[in-house]
């Protein structure tokens, strides 16, 4: 009798989970998560949502499924986007939010704190800036990728890793745009035909775009903003009409320290003390950097070559009035509470005197003769 009842309480419990899969199977077919949403102003400062949904790949069905609506608010569009698919669309799983550069120049804070405010997004969610329209490059087909979104993602997370381009999130953003003392920053990307490209980064006042990092000088902006490993640096050390002479630095390893002192009674100097090492895989000119003497020269040429464009950028920065360094930050260790917040950091930025010195060391340069 106990064996008859202990035997219909198992099989219960076997039928109970089996039907509990089912539903679960059930409920996970009706969900879109999305993975991009890409944002865009139109004109009469309405709003173009788009989101990338992947789906399955399996008896023919598409790859992704793309939802795109003009709304007055990213709330809105939510609502909008829903009624176009059977999904559920959720945004748990979202991996990267896309800003066109019109909406970028003219700021998208209302956008990104509607995403900070929601629950369901996380806060490691990328933020990128799009060189031209962000629904074009999101909606795109490339042919040797199955799913545009992903692939991007995947092609931005491989160059975080060598330091070309900074990696931000909502968090960082957020982070840096309430923090008096530093502007925000963003990657750039742009499409090039058949390809994403990394076309540089993007420099906010707040949350206005207002000035690119080209994609050939992020490496020296990375140096100037955090110390790191793993960056590559191609270096022309000649000038135009000279005998060509080429360097290729790789494995670099660059630290950096900043210095903040006054230098009068309302006035301020920065030092940036930036240390490079790293390995030669590629030497075109007349020195034999097997040789001593001449391997502290090439260190001393791509020295002063990482300098002057390291200034290049500083200079850019303080024209453009964006502080994208945290010089405010620096400044901020060395003067009372009460006189930073009586300043107008805006107004002193522009003004502050700033040197960079960048110190190379050559670890290892191969079978140079």
């Amino acid at each position: 009798m106990h064996k008859t009842r202990f035997q219909w309480l198992i099989t219960g419990m076997l039928l109970m989970t089996m039907t509990g899969c089912g539903n679960d199977q059930r409920i996970l077919e009706k969900i879109g998560l999305t993975h991009t949403t890409a944002f865009d102003l139109m004109p009469g400062d309405m709003l173009k949502v788009t989101n990338s949904i992947p789906l399955a790949v399996d008896e023919g069905r598409r790859p992704r499924e793309v939802l795109t609506t003009i709304s007055d608010s990213s709330k809105g569009a939510k609502v909008d986007l829903s009624r176009q698919t059977q999904l559920v669309l959720v945004s748990g799983q979202m991996r990267n939010i896309m800003f066109g550069t019109t909406l970028a120049q003219r700021g998208f804070w209302d956008d990104i704190d509607t995403l900070v405010r929601d629950p369901s997004v996380s806060p490691r969610v990328k933020v990128t800036v799009v060189d031209g329209n962000a629904h074009d490059l999101l909606v795109k087909k490339y042919s040797n990728y199955l799913r545009t979104a992903q692939y991007i993602d995947r092609m931005m997370e491989s160059e975080m890793r060598f330091q070309s381009i900074p990696k931000i999130t909502l968090y960082e953003f957020t982070r840096d745009y309430y923090d008096d003392g530093i502007d925000p920053v963003a990657p750039i990307i742009k499409d090039i035909g058949d390809h994403v490209k990394v076309n540089g980064i993007a420099l906010f006042q707040d949350d206005r775009y207002l000035m690119k990092i080209d994609d050939q000088e992020t490496i020296f902006f990375s140096m100037l903003s955090k110390n790191f490993k793993l960056g590559s640096l191609p270096m022309r050390l000649s000038e135009e009409g000279e005998k060509k002479e080429f360097v290729l630095f790789d494995s670099l390893v660059s630290k950096r320290q900043v210095h903040a002192a006054r230098a009068g009674e309302s006035s301020f100097k920065v030092d940036f003390e930036i240390s490079v090492s790293g390995v030669i895989l590629e030497y075109m000119g007349d020195l034999k950097i097997s040789k001593e003497e001449d391997r502290h020269a090439l260190e001393a040429k791509i020295g002063e070559k990482i300098t002057s464009h390291m200034e290049t950028i500083v200079k850019d920065m303080q024209k453009h009035n964006v502080d994208s360094l945290g010089l405010g930050n620096a400044i901020k260790l060395i003067v009372p509470y009460k006189e930073w917040k009586a300043m107008d950091w805006r107004e002193v930025y522009p003004e502050v005197e700033v040197h960079c010195q960048a110190k190379v060391k050559i670890k290892h340069y191969g079978k140079f003769q």
